[in-house]
């Protein structure tokens, strides 16, 4: 008993160190080293008999050693009893974590929800502290290749849904990059740190990016260069195949098996019909520590300033990869559940829309709303709550301002402010007439439409199916 004692003791101790570095904000490679030394103290502390068996519960420092050098970006929180919390960074690990919690071993998810990040916001460009973001994920022991080709097709279809312009999906294997550092002479400590640099070669020029591996991470610059001849490299699944005959690369086992598998996704994205979307780009790294495999960034692009230059990227609105071993390490017994998912920037969309919409002198519209029913004159509260609700009845997107008696003014700024293209207005003469006067509220062109056409007439504007008779 008095040496368990003494354990427990110097696990506290540990552990309280462990603490002051994080809020001393000390670096990373230190704060790893000292968890390190608290994982084998509790190792040889063992169970405690007359404890309760251990659950997975609340989220106390699953964050730690999942993000590389981005840790920097995570709020750390203390909870009244001293254990460390922090706000959820992404939606992987969460999702990664609720899998181990509930032994799931097969599931395909979508989840909208708020993250936060300790980041220098830039409101313009869509980033901020706190925003959201929507994922998709595949869970699940399948061939290879297949969910990770879908993941691919799916971030395709939704940009170009989107219509924010033209986009390209760089994609690279974690396995590749560690195959490479490998055999440029870089040592296994500097893996990560050195990823997190080549990251940046999508922001800054490769001279930068060199000085910074050489100068502040201590690289040889002879290795840098050797790193330089790789990353520099973009294309095809001709580029997969010229660095399957590298004499130097081919030899190592973790690039060819991710040279292998870019091979065979390659395959599946021209099935799919989205190859042309696609680039091989050794430069891409992806800094997150949980990345096992394939990983894939989309970047929106300009029109080149003349013929014949490369597409210059404008930002990252979408980005993902493999993570095969993050849900073992949620796991009381270490079980794996292989996963590849995607995540899209939402505010980052937002920024994008609105910038075009603008550039376009276009108005942003706030509503789905597709046409407002209005009154010329007073007393027609009834008459307006009558076409509505045959409106809404037909499926058309309508809506009407709570008021009885509203300024005919008044509703047709409503439509401008909020973007509504169409105003079915009721008159006294209207009604006599059995029409209703439809009004464009961009153009402000108005016709009388019979009552009975009105819905055909606004599906017909508004590009929705028209009934068949």
């Amino acid at each position: 008993m008095a040496e368990r004692a003494a354990l427990e003791e110097l696990v506290k101790l540990q552990g309280e160190r462990v603490r002051g570095l994080k809020q001393q904000k000390a670096s990373a490679e230190l704060i790893e080293e000292e968890v390190g030394k608290l994982l084998k103290l509790k190792a040889q502390l063992g169970p405690d008999e007359s404890k309760q068996k251990f659950v997975l519960k609340t989220p106390k420092e699953t964050l730690t050693g999942k993000y590389g050098e981005d840790s920097k970006l995570i709020y750390d929180l203390k909870d009244q009893g001293g254990e460390l919390l922090s706000l959820r960074y992404d939606l992987t690990v969460p999702f990664a974590r609720y899998l181990a919690m509930n032994k799931l071993t097969n599931i395909k998810r979508y989840h909208i929800a708020k993250v936060y990040r300790r980041d220098n916001p830039a409101m313009t460009r869509g980033r901020y502290r706190e925003f959201y973001q929507c994922d998709f994920d595949i869970a699940g022991n399948f061939d290879p290749m297949i969910p990770d080709a879908e993941c691919l097709k799916i971030m395709c279809e939704i940009l170009s849904s989107l219509q924010i312009g033209d986009f390209l999906v760089k994609v690279n294997d974690r396995r590749i990059l560690d195959g490479m550092f490998a055999i440029c002479g870089v040592s296994d400590s500097k893996f990560r740190t050195i990823c997190s640099s080549v990251d940046k070669l999508d922001k800054v020029s490769w001279e930068e990016v060199k000085n910074e591996m050489v100068g502040e991470k201590g690289l040889a610059p002879e290795v840098a260069d050797r790193i330089g001849d790789y990353v520099q490299q973009h294309g095809g699944v001709s580029l997969v195949e010229q660095l399957l005959q590298d004499p130097k690369l081919s030899q190592n086992k973790q690039a060819l098996e991710g040279l292998g598998d870019l091979k065979l996704l390659f395959e599946y994205l021209t099935l799919f019909g989205i190859d042309d979307k696609i680039s091989f780009d050794l430069s891409l790294a992806r800094g997150l520590d949980y990345y096992t495999g394939v990983i894939y960034e989309a970047v929106l692009l300009q029109t080149p300033a003349q013929a014949g230059e490369e597409p210059l990227g404008v930002g990252s609105v979408a980005a993902g990869g493999r993570y095969d071993g993050l849900v073992g390490m949620f796991d009381p017994k270490g079980r794996k559940v292989p996963c590849v998912g995607l995540s899209i920037g939402v505010e980052r969309i937002f920024s994008i829309v609105e910038q075009r919409l603008e550039a376009l002198e276009e108005k942003v519209r706030t509503t789905e709303t597709q046409v407002l029913v209005a009154s010329a004159q007073k007393k027609l509260l009834e008459e307006r709550l009558k076409l509505v609700s045959e409106l809404w009845d037909a499926g058309i997107k309508a809506e009407l301002l709570y008021k009885k008696n509203p300024k005919l003014l008044n509703q047709l700024q409503y439509c401008e402010e909020a973007g509504i293209p169409l105003v079915a207005i009721i008159g006294e003469q209207e009604l006599k007439d059995g029409v209703i006067k439809l009004r464009s509220v961009t153009s402000r062109e108005e016709v009388n439409v019979r009552r009975e056409d009105l819905v055909e007439e606004i599906k017909r504007r508004t590009g929705q199916p028209l009934r068949i008779c």
